[in-house]
């Protein structure tokens, strides 16, 4: 398998899920966003609108972050990306923490993607203010889905590894977890396995 992605993407978990699932892949790193290599023939033969990430398996191409990971974990059978969670306001957890991620609804995605992907000189005040305002919002609510877990399926799936991305991403743009015990914990647990480590290394 290959994967494409640039530096400061959330791609990252991507590649986080696939040392989970110990599969083999050949890194492809793009050294910025708008790399003039993304417009180079042999790549836009792989992605013909130049887009990041990227999976090739085979046959199989996925352009889309959260495609890919439904992907990976249909076709390696390791659970679901999406496990049943005891709670009525389970749908809400997984609304926002699609939007802690970036994955869709804009506006809100461009003002939290704008916040992840941009260095500090050029993000927009306004945008990011309001990118930690929804981000702080989102772990507010994991921090309660998460008293008396271990982990948020009660053991390690896909669906914590694309959690813990996104919350592990909030605390380094800034949201204040101090307050955020279960939050807190439950980052430290992911961050200190071996395919977190990893991924986060690349």
């Amino acid at each position: 398998m290959k994967l494409y992605f640039a530096p400061d993407t959330r791609a990252v978990r991507t590649a986080w899920l696939m040392y989970e699932l110990g599969l083999d892949f050949e890194l492809h790193r793009f050294e910025k966003l708008g790399d003039p290599a993304m417009r180079a023939p042999e790549f836009l033969e792989i992605s013909p609108n130049g887009r990041i990430p990227v999976l090739e398996d085979g046959d199989v191409r996925i352009f889309e972050s959260p495609a890919i990971a439904e992907y990976l974990v249909a076709r390696h059978g390791q659970g679901k990306l999406v496990p049943p969670v005891e709670s009525p306001a389970f749908p809400q957890y997984l609304q926002w923490l699609h939007y802690g991620e970036g994955m869709i609804m804009g506006p809100m995605n461009n003002y939290v993607v704008e916040t992840i992907i941009l260095k500090p000189e050029r993000r927009s005040e306004e945008h990011a203010k309001r990118a930690l305002k929804l981000m702080t919002r989102m772990v507010q609510t994991v921090d309660v889905h998460m008293a008396d877990r271990d982990y948020l399926a009660g053991d390690f799936t896909a669906a914590d590894t694309i959690t813990g991305h996104a919350c592990i991403m909030c605390e380094k743009f800034g949201v204040d977890v101090s307050g955020m015990p279960n939050l807190k914990a439950y980052v430290d647990r992911l961050q200190a396995r071996p395919a977190a480590q990893k991924a986060f290394a690349l």
